[in-house]
């Protein structure tokens, strides 16, 4: 990844000027959009000077993708917490905890303000799609070695791919709650069932002298 175009302090003071900006901009971008927003706006609404804007980023996309970082760093840290709980369970646990880990993902970006406006812009704003994927293939990667333990009939390759699809889509519900007026709970039971559904591919089936989908291959 390449450097970011914002700059951390590690002052206290300078820290809660940064956290100061980033809240406002998230919820600046809840009540106007990415298109309105502006760094004049975000001075006014966090009530810092346009100069100690530019000591920490370069732009209103900085700001945004310093958002979309602190918003995805928490979802990474719940997906690493979900992945260490289950990962010794089987895939029949693994499956069923799908729905669990939607859930937490719901709650990250439910409490993030202007996070329908992030996720539109991590895919709209070219400088940004690089972050997106390399949050989502960090998660598909994961999410592959685990699975291969339990599977290692399958190539990996093939594994990987279709991994990497069930995670785009689990992250394509999220928005869709995030953009319509759906029931959470009953949209997140139906993602449940076409991501376990994923987990039956017929070459997911152990043969002989292969691994049981619960049992993985001793070390």
């Amino acid at each position: 990844m390449p450097s970011p175009p914002y700059r951390e302090p590690r002052q206290e003071r300078s820290r809660r000027t940064f956290e100061a900006l980033l809240d406002a901009a998230g919820v600046l971008l809840g009540e106007v959009g990415i298109e309105r927003i502006s760094t004049n706006l975000i001075c006014e609404r966090a009530n810092v000077t346009p100069p100690a804007f530019y000591r920490y980023f370069d732009d209103k996309y900085a700001i945004v993708q310093a958002l979309a970082e602190r918003m995805m760093g928490r979802q990474n840290a719940a997906f690493e917490a979900w992945a260490k709980r289950y990962r010794d369970c089987g895939l029949e646990v693994l499956s069923d905890k799908i729905l669990e880990l939607m859930q937490a993902m719901a709650v990250i970006t439910g409490g993030q303000p202007g996070a329908m406006w992030i996720m539109r812009a991590l895919r709209a704003v070219p400088s940004l799609a690089p972050l997106r994927l390399y949050s989502h293939n960090y998660v598909a990667d994961a999410l592959t070695d685990i699975y291969l333990r339990y599977l290692p009939q399958v190539p990996r390759p093939l594994l990987r791919r279709r991994v990497r699809m069930g995670v785009e889509m689990a992250y394509s519900i999220d928005e869709m709650l995030k953009e319509e007026d759906v029931d959470e709970a009953q949209l997140l039971e139906d993602a449940h069932f076409v991501l376990k559904a994923m987990f039956h591919y017929p070459e997911y089936t152990a043969g002989p002298g292969s691994t049981t989908a619960d049992e993985p291959p001793a070390s």
